[in-house]
């Protein structure tokens, strides 16, 4: 059995924002999620975690760094089995590619696209 997601499921969600200390203390109080910080070299971006399990729920990321760019919206991650072949897909059916691929590391590649009525979104390609 394998562990990776099935291709065009949810991977993971999460916002990027300037504030993220007090977003991330918002949504503490307003779900119940506990955050968790995880490094990023002189800061810490956060997952929210289950208060019930631990598990990670979404993550809260501070604007800056890789993440200055991206725009502040509860960003979905899509799932897709070939990250070049969903891009171009993309331009082809009339959408944008706002973030061209960039590794995760050992996790695989994200790309943040626009579709044709302005929704953003990111892909990801598992490793």
């Amino acid at each position: 059995m394998s562990d990776k997601l099935e291709v065009g499921s949810i991977g993971w969600i999460d916002l990027t924002v300037l504030n993220a200390k007090q977003v991330r203390d918002f949504y503490s109080g307003v779900i119940g999620w506990k955050p968790e910080d995880v490094s990023m070299g002189d800061y810490a971006d956060f997952n929210m975690t289950s208060p019930d399990s631990g598990t990670p729920s979404a993550g809260i990321c501070h604007k800056r760094g890789v993440n200055a760019n991206l725009p502040s919206v509860w960003m979905a991650y899509f799932i897709v089995a070939d990250m070049k072949e969903s891009l171009a897909k993309v331009s082809k059916l009339g959408g944008k590619v706002l973030i061209e691929p960039k590794s995760m590391g050992e996790h695989g590649s994200i790309a943040v696209i626009e579709d044709p009525a302005g929704a953003v979104c990111a892909l990801f390609e598992q490793a």
